[in-house]
């Protein structure tokens, strides 16, 4: 978890993993390589990182299937396996009803739990949480970390989830970094 107040740094730390931009010092290392050094690397592991936001970025016009293939589509999985892949993905975050559906006819929680199908999809190594229970109440933000948690265990994928929320923070038992102005602070 890296946490901390609203300026703290903790989306910066996220964009300069996902490569969005360049560190000002220092070097970042992902797989024991050092990141944005070799273009090539940089794209084979970016295809690895799935990312959830605060807001869900799904396209409105494109219904929840149509949002999970776009992320397929965009890393080159093969075409005869998306249609297998959607349905697994959407079976794995409770969404295979409401697969024809368009955004505006989602919940918040279901919102969520596309973004997370998406970002599910492309198999990754990494996800990106950037506020992911920001816009849900208590609620939905308490299954969708167990859901998490649920996929770190099964997938063995690593999870780097940003958050201010104190209550899931006290609750959980979780690596934890503290950032303020920028800085680890515990």
């Amino acid at each position: 978890l890296l946490v901390g107040p609203s300026g703290a740094g903790k989306s910066t730390i996220l964009k300069l993993i996902l490569g969005q931009i360049k560190a000002s010092s220092g070097k970042i290392f992902i797989n024991n390589q050092e990141w944005g050094v070799n273009k090539k690397e940089v794209d084979k592991i970016r295809k690895k990182i799935g990312v959830i936001f605060q807001d869900y970025q799904l396209i409105n016009d494109k219904t929840v299937e149509e949002n999970v293939a776009l992320a397929l589509d965009i890393v080159n999985f093969p075409s005869v396996k998306i249609p297998a892949q959607i349905d697994k993905v959407l079976k794995q975050v409770a969404l295979s009803t409401r697969r024809f559906l368009f955004p505006s006819q989602l919940s918040g929680g279901e919102l969520q739990r596309t973004a997370l199908a998406r970002a599910l999809a492309v198999e990754p190594e990494l996800i990106l949480a950037d506020e992911p229970t920001g816009n849900l109440d208590m609620d939905n933000s308490w299954k969708l970390i167990k859901l998490l948690k649920e996929i770190n265990k099964k997938n063995k994928t690593t999870i780097i989830m940003a958050t201010h929320n104190l209550d899931l923070i006290e609750s959980l038992d979780l690596p934890t970094i503290h950032l303020k102005a920028g800085k680890i602070v515990k």
